[in-house]
């Protein structure tokens, strides 16, 4: 099974895209995380995406698409979540395109809906474990008061740079201009299927699990 997962900054799609790994053995292809594996692989591949990033240029569609490919073509388990990928109609295309030339097919796409106030207040009291990542908020899910990580007891807690109001906000623009087209695109396609991405992380896992069970 292969899905995309899309909303906004914050709504949750890496939390939610690690339960689907664990739970259904299903590998997160995170755009981030590809690059950064690419660049230290040695491979063709890599020295491109390498000699991109020390000109600290954008990594093209081009690059991004052949390293997804490389992906597909590899151990699949139990088939691909898409984080962060595609961000644009383009985008979309091309990875349709190459769906479509590998002989795979997308599942679901699966919105993570939000409001925007509500999610800025969650996220500007946001930090997560420097040693796991593990996500805490000072509202809902507060650091515990013996300093200690509950997933790897680690101690150290940071916050993001940009998990500010004024950044924050920024983001979002950048998400509505570019991205939230493809919820259309999606739709049209009677691929598209919501969850409310504000609801306890317990509540969107199930209500994630329901789109793909069904």
């Amino acid at each position: 099974m292969n899905i995309i997962l899309l909303g906004p900054p914050g709504a949750g799609k890496g939390t939610q895209a690690r339960f689907l790994c664990d739970d259904r053995n299903m590998i997160q292809l995170s755009t981030g995380d590809m690059l950064r594996e690419a660049k230290d692989s040695g491979t063709e591949m890599g020295k491109v995406v390498a000699h991109v990033m020390a000109r600290g240029e954008l990594v093209t569609d081009e690059i991004v698409i052949g390293l997804i490919r490389e992906k597909l073509q590899g151990d699949k388990q139990g088939g691909f979540i898409f984080d962060g990928f595609p961000r644009t109609l383009a985008q979309a295309d091309a990875l349709a395109a190459l769906m479509s030339e590998t002989g795979e097919t997308l599942d679901a796409v699966i919105e993570m809906k939000v409001d925007d106030n509500a999610l800025v207040a969650r996220i500007t009291a946001r930090s997560t474990c420097g040693n796991c990542g593990e996500v805490y908020n000072d509202i809902t899910k507060p650091i515990p008061d013996d300093g200690k990580c509950t997933n790897c007891g680690g101690t150290e807690f940071k916050r993001r740079a940009d998990d500010n109001e004024d950044s924050l906000k920024q983001r979002l623009m950048e998400y509505y201009k570019k991205t939230s087209p493809l919820i259309g695109y999606y739709y049209a396609k009677g691929q598209l299927s919501s969850v409310d991405g504000l609801g306890e992380m317990a509540e969107v896992k199930a209500a994630i699990a329901d789109v793909l069970d069904a």
